[in-house]
């Protein structure tokens, strides 16, 4: 692996399992220190062992994106563990409960956009806080989805909660790029993590996705993380 990183600051939400531990496997390999999040301590911990065995330090910060005072207390360990913060992946999320808008309550409306979308919006706010405070510049991705960009009958929260993401990612692109921080988002379509298993748990299910993507297959966590890098070694660097 590369040194892309080296001595650059990381922090990923959502790091427990899936394409944030492997993000966080990725980001050490290429140099950087990381701290992970999640609402999970022992995996949480084994996904710093990971980055450990990678070659890097990492800290696992035991938190729940969508509680202001567990963001801020998350932005405050980073900064008491490595001093700085240069890179971000919000990438926490959940997927609910996908059936008929009528059958949907409103606190699982509430418990996916508090996540997905609230929780995006505290973590770029207290990183923003924080790269401000340094001076130097920073690279934020956002996840985001396929969904952010269409429709699907019976994922109402899921849908409004990931569009809400983009308009959000937009919009801070453009508030903070005179300040050195870059802010995207990644739309994948479905990945193979256990969240995808939770959402579509039959193989009929799975056989209609299947057909909606021309490249004939599922995506993979390690595909999708190498854009994730590439945004935050580019845009590190103000490239």
């Amino acid at each position: 692996m590369t040194t892309e990183l080296q001595n650059k600051v990381a922090l990923i939400t959502g790091g427990t399992t899936g394409i944030g531990r492997d993000t966080a496997i990725l980001f050490a390999k290429n140099g950087a220190k990381l701290v992970v999040s999640g609402r999970r301590e022992a995996e949480g911990n084994e996904t710093i062992n990971l980055v450990r065995a990678a070659g890097s330090d990492g800290l696992f910060v035991k938190s729940d994106v969508s509680k202001s005072a567990d963001v801020q207390s998350l932005i405050q360990k980073t900064i008491e563990k490595f001093g700085r913060l240069d890179l971000a992946f919000n990438n926490a999320g959940i997927e609910g409960q996908w059936k008929p808008l009528f059958e949907q309550s409103e606190e699982e409306w509430d418990a996916v956009i508090d996540i997905n979308l609230k929780g995006t919006w505290l973590c770029l706010k207290y990183e923003i806080i924080q790269m401000l405070k340094q001076g130097s510049a920073g690279a934020i991705v956002n996840m985001s989805s396929v969904a952010g960009l269409m429709g699907s009958a019976g994922a109402e929260p899921y849908i409004a909660s990931k569009h809400g993401v983009i308009g959000l990612t937009r919009t801070v692109a453009l508030e903070y790029a005179s300040k050195g921080i870059r802010v995207n988002a990644v739309c994948p379509a479905v990945i193979e993590t256990a969240m995808a298993d939770r959402a579509f748990p039959t193989p009929e299910i799975k056989k209609r996705l299947l057909a909606m993507h021309p490249i004939g297959r599922f995506g993979k966590p390690n595909y999708l993380i190498h854009y994730c890098r590439a945004y935050c070694v580019f845009l590190s660097f103000g490239l």
